[in-house]
């Protein structure tokens, strides 16, 4: 008999496989990573699979229905409108990533440091996260855009700012249950400094939730990026930009209503795949959810 895997590696692999028999088995999550990896490649493989140049123009083919030729039509300046879904796929994920990945390591920072230190400290890092709460997520990014000026960076910027609140208490709310444990008490009392335990122990036990959070969150960043890209504030011309798209696009929505339904199915596909994967780490992460999924 083979002897069973053992150490902390053996069990995180044998926890992954465990999540993707339970990801099997969950047809509505897999229907989520199928949408999200399908996404992701057509975003790594925009330059070789797009059928012509997003930036070629074809004024006397403009805002052409679909045909063979084009298969999603073209738009008002006679671009394929498949090969800028196409590119567009690469400008949202970049923006959804690069935002999440501001809000994720500014809320995180702060939520370990609240929690851990609590007191006065916690105190005025919370009423300034309260802040940010208190404006509604697309104003607050067309305030932060407007100060910093329109383009695909300061859209990073403003997305990634408007939900440094929600990681920062998702993530404080986690240390607060973590750093009463046995283990970070012993880490104490031989004398670990405060960064080591913050990092070394507090961290990597506490920081799941976030982790959820921000892939429910890639979703909703995409769909703001496309707002802002709508209003005006987000890509500029000519950038690919699927919100840009629908923004061009709505002037003609009687006579061309393709170059509107082909982005904004784009975008419910691509937000509705990272929702689907958000809400099945988010059930993973209760024991008697996750405890029922796998005896299912």
């Amino acid at each position: 008999m083979t002897e069973k895997p053992r150490g902390v590696h053996a069990r995180i692999v044998l926890e992954l496989v465990n999540d993707f028999r339970m990801l099997k088995r969950d047809r509505v999550a897999l229907l989520g990573m199928i949408i999200v990896l399908s996404v992701l490649l057509v975003a790594i493989l925009a330059p070789v699979v797009a059928p012509y140049n997003p930036y070629e123009m074809d004024l006397p083919n403009n805002r052409s229905p679909p045909s063979s030729k084009h298969l999603f039509g073209t738009d008002e300046f006679g671009r394929d409108l498949l090969s800028r879904i196409l590119y567009g796929a690469t400008t949202s994920i970049q923006i959804g990533l690069v935002s999440v990945g501001i809000a994720m390591t500014t809320g995180i920072l702060i939520g370990l440091i609240a929690g851990y230190f609590g007191g006065f400290t916690d105190s005025i890092l919370m009423r300034i996260m309260d802040l940010l709460l208190a404006f509604p997520y697309i104003l607050l990014s067309i305030v932060i855009v407007t100060m910093l000026g329109p383009g695909i960076l300061n859209t990073m910027i403003a997305v990634g700012i408007r939900s440094i609140a929600s990681f920062a208490r998702v993530m404080r709310g986690s240390v607060l249950s973590v750093k009463e444990d046995y283990y970070i008490k012993a880490a104490r009392a031989v004398g670990a400094s405060d960064t080591r335990i913050v990092f070394r122990h507090i961290l990597p036990n506490a920081i799941s939730p976030s982790i959820v959070l921000g892939t429910l969150d890639l979703g909703s960043a995409i769909l703001s990026a496309a707002a802002l890209g709508f209003l005006g504030l987000g890509a500029q011309p000519p950038t690919p930009e699927w919100g840009l798209m629908l923004s061009n696009g709505r002037e003609y929505l009687i006579g061309s209503p393709h170059m509107v339904i082909f982005p904004g199915l784009a975008i419910m596909v691509t937000v509705l795949g990272f929702n689907l994967i958000g809400d099945w780490l988010r059930d993973m992460q209760d024991p008697r959810l996750r405890e029922r999924i796998s005896y299912a």
